[in-house]
């Protein structure tokens, strides 16, 4: 059971079950990310791979490599300089709601004071959780990842989850807030025009160049962030690997490079069934008041996010539906705020959506630190 070849496999064929799943009417409501956890915790505890009370070096490797350069490939799809093609508009909107994120995670944590409940994990929590509401599960696993929160399973696991439902939640009423509003608060439409975004986009076909020079950059940026983050100890590893990202997308030669999302996000899945196997029946009850804590302080913070940006929103343009938009690329990331902008038939909306998720990809683990350092000092 612990041969670490066997547990390999096993770990891969999760991710397969995960993605089949995740196809599913069903599976699309929880994603393919919360359930290769469930799938992997349910074999951990059937005692089919090892669990956290008898981890083997696999899983070490896994958290240590393979996750952090997971997030180093899928920053390569932010390209910085085309953000601008967004407009004015859905860009102020997008900071605005990443500040709100920052400002809600802070003043929930003064209203619910999860401290009380998830001690020092409480801190690290909140940063997490700015970091996903501002850019996605990149900048949540990539703040996890520098304090080694993955390794507590059953906690990671039960975060996640309330992420999802309170997400889930969000995006019920980002549907229904604009019909609302434009009724109390009178509404206008901007950037209302035919779309020219054609759908031409990427197949993500890999070929061998672009394989082989992918996971050159992977390991050499790897390298070179614990070199520095060695002689800068201030300065999280993380930090810098995802500063290397960011900079290595905006050249040529990566846009050029194929199936580097498609990469980072089968390592990612990879990193996940890790957690998976972490999570033992064992400790669920103790997460009976941490459960109840972890989604009050998550509600609070994303309802005081929707409030402030719904305000600045309603003084400054009164685009529901982009405000709606806007927001949803925060706490949902840019897949689901697609989705919102086609259910809008607000097409000329798509491409700042999927421009905008990239932004907040590259700001939200910023974010995420900001508000540990912030807690910290407090």
């Amino acid at each position: 059971m612990s041969n670490p070849v066997y547990v390999l496999l096993m770990l891969c064929l999760m991710i397969i079950l995960s993605l089949y799943v995740g196809r599913t009417k069903l599976g699309k409501q929880l994603g393919s990310a919360l359930l290769v956890i469930l799938f992997t915790a349910i074999i951990a505890n059937l005692k089919l791979i090892p669990s956290a009370s008898n981890s083997i070096e696999l899983y070490s490797i896994i958290f240590e490599y393979i996750a952090p350069i997971s997030i180093f490939f899928l920053l390569l799809n932010v390209n910085l300089v085309s953000i601008k093609k967004a407009g004015l508009p859905m860009i102020t909107l997008f900071v605005v709601g990443s500040l709100s994120t920052t400002l809600g995670i802070l003043i929930s944590w003064i209203i619910i004071s999860p401290e009380n409940v998830l001690g020092s994990d409480a801190n690290v929590i909140a940063g997490m959780l700015t970091g996903t509401y501002t850019g996605g599960s990149v900048n949540f696993n990539a703040v996890a990842l520098e304090y080694g929160f993955q390794k507590k399973g059953i906690l990671y696991a039960g975060t996640v989850a309330v992420d999802n439902v309170v997400t889930t939640i969000w995006i019920l009423a980002t549907l229904t807030f604009p019909l609302i509003l434009s009724k109390i608060w009178k509404g206008k439409v901007l950037l209302k025009q035919p779309s020219s975004i054609e759908k031409n986009f990427d197949e993500d076909k890999m070929n061998l160049f672009s394989l082989a020079s992918l996971i050159f950059l992977g390991i050499s940026a790897f390298y070179i962030s614990e070199i520095l983050a060695k002689k800068f100890n201030s300065i999280p590893s993380i930090l810098i690997l995802s500063t290397i990202g960011i900079l290595l997308a905006q050249t040529n030669f990566i846009s050029k490079l194929k199936g580097g999302h498609n990469l980072g996000l089968y390592l990612v899945h990879l990193f996940l069934a890790v957690i998976g196997a972490y999570c033992e029946i064992s400790a669920v009850y103790e997460l009976k008041e941490i459960g109840i804590t972890l989604f009050l302080f998550t509600s609070v913070s994303v309802l005081i996010h929707g409030i402030l940006i719904i305000i600045m929103g309603g003084l400054f343009y009164r685009d529901w539906q982009m405000v709606a938009i806007a927001s949803q690329t925060n706490v949902g990331g840019g897949a689901s705020a697609i989705a919102l902008a086609e259910t809008f038939k607000r097409n000329e909306l798509i491409l700042p959506s999927i421009l905008m998720g990239t932004l907040g990809n590259a700001i939200g683990t910023y974010l995420g630190f900001f508000v540990i350092y912030i807690l910290n000092n407090i």
